[in-house]
């Protein structure tokens, strides 16, 4: 439950919309479709995975844009950073259960973008011969 200070700034609010730039519902949206949040989140969908899985699984991931990435995840609830008091550190990355209602719905859309790959490189290629 949200605390009485969360509350009363919600409360004083324009009314939620997603397409107000001022409205934090737009920051959220904005920081969940970046193309790097949906690789972690889908990288995480099944088990917990340490900085260098998830670095080894994303193709192109520089290590500034995980480490960013992963951070702003976990500021905003959607990943659980795990250490072990071992040496060397040892740092465990996996979904929380907010991250797991996004990756629901997040699932669709990967499934949708290899399922029709085919048919967007068509498009795009009948497109760029018009020009």
């Amino acid at each position: 439950m949200a605390s009485p200070e969360l509350q009363e700034r919600l409360r004083k609010l324009p009314a939620i919309n997603v397409l107000n730039k001022r409205c934090p519902s737009n920051e959220v949206l904005d920081m969940i479709a970046d193309k790097w949040s949906v690789l972690i989140i889908y990288a995480l969908r099944q088990e917990r995975r340490r900085y260098s899985d998830l670095e080894r699984m994303i193709e192109g991931i520089s290590q500034k844009m995980l480490t960013q990435t992963l951070r702003s995840l976990e500021r905003h609830g959607l990943i659980i950073r795990t250490v072990y008091p071992v040496i060397p550190p040892h740092v465990e990355y996996a979904l929380s259960d907010l991250g797991q209602s996004l990756y629901q719905v997040l699932r669709p859309l990967c499934q949708w973008s290899q399922e029709h790959i085919a048919q967007v490189l068509e498009a795009r290629e009948s497109y760029d011969n018009l020009k």
